[in-house]
């Protein structure tokens, strides 16, 4: 074997390895089976390999595999990629992970509320937009906090334990709403919306339940979501925001799809803005200062114009203060 194939080999192989013992392990039974099989899978891992680079991650792969049927054990997942690898292969490749978890807007709402109100909100990558809608949905906090919208309870409720972190009084007024993604989803398209319940992982059946809710919120006022390359449109997004607004640019999840340089560039953009930034990412996506000791392991960091404040569950069931 050319040794270039071979490390390329060995690094997916530790790509899978690194997904089920930080990310999968004790939150999906199946995916951590399932890239730990990979991981030691040789003709597997030749079929993974022949994908694009940006295109091998689980998330995705696992995913497709799931649209062409496996469930279950990994036996089942080597079938599938194994004797449907052209179909599978086609839906990664005209496919991505654009996991649109409403629960993340438990984790940003103490962090909205505290700013000027009413917010202007911008999403990069905002996929269909749910994160969009925080004045949608009702929450409920451990502390004993209730928050519904103006008109009412949500059908969508987002449990969040918090710890040092003061739960929000409020939930914000937004203004003007507006997301930007390369692929966006319409919430009127079955196709698409049966997409993203897909890429919620196979034993979230409460997350799967909150994404249909959140769905059928969107659809009775969509969110506007502009298709184009965030670092193009931003600026001019922006610009569209009322001035009466803050304008609160926003992301979850996102900016581990861009390369190092492309990030670099985003920081600047959001930084030659008014307003501010609210980021929701892994913890090794930013370059943000964790107070000494602290381990975020599989949490994301929620920053605020670039400064870390909490770590949050990436699907936003917890938030715990760094400050």
């Amino acid at each position: 074997m050319d040794p270039d194939v071979h490390t390329g080999r060995a690094r997916l192989a530790d790509a899978y390895r690194a997904f089920a013992e930080r990310e999968a392990r004790g939150t999906s039974p199946t995916y951590a089976a399932w890239a730990a099989g990979v991981a030691q899978d040789p003709e597997v891992l030749a079929l993974l390999a022949d994908l694009p680079p940006g295109k091998r991650q689980p998330n995705l792969v696992l995913a497709a595999a799931r649209w062409h049927g496996a469930a279950g054990t990994y036996g089942s997942l080597r079938a599938t990629l194994l004797g449907a690898w052209p179909d599978v292969r086609a839906t990664v490749l005209a496919r991505a992970t654009q996991t649109n978890e409403a629960g993340r807007c438990a984790v940003l709402l103490p962090f909205l509320a505290a700013l000027p109100q009413p917010l202007a909100l911008l999403e990069v990558g905002a996929a269909a937009g749910l994160c969009l809608l925080p004045d949608r949905y009702s929450y409920r906090y451990d502390d004993g906090t209730a928050l519904d919208p103006a008109d009412g309870p949500s059908p969508v409720v987002l449990p969040c334990r918090l710890d040092g972190v003061a739960a929000p009084g409020r939930v914000p007024e937004v203004a003007w709403r507006a997301g930007v993604d390369l692929s966006p989803v319409d919430v009127a398209d079955d196709d698409a919306c049966a997409w993203l319940e897909t890429l919620v992982w196979p034993e979230h059946d409460a997350r799967r339940s909150r994404l249909r809710a959140a769905l059928a919120v969107a659809r009775a006022a969509p969110p506007r979501v502009v298709a184009g390359d965030l670092l193009d449109l931003l600026p001019a997004l922006a610009a569209e925001a009322p001035p009466d607004a803050t304008l609160v640019v926003l992301h979850s999840a996102v900016l581990a799809y861009l390369d190092a340089a492309a990030r670099a560039r985003f920081v600047a953009a959001v930084g030659a803005l008014p307003g501010h930034w609210v980021s929701n990412e892994g913890a090794r996506v930013l370059d943000l200062d964790l107070p000494a000791g602290v381990e975020p392991g599989a949490r994301f960091v929620v920053s605020v114009d670039g400064v870390a404040r909490a770590l949050a569950d990436p699907h936003g069931a917890a938030l715990t203060s760094l400050r």
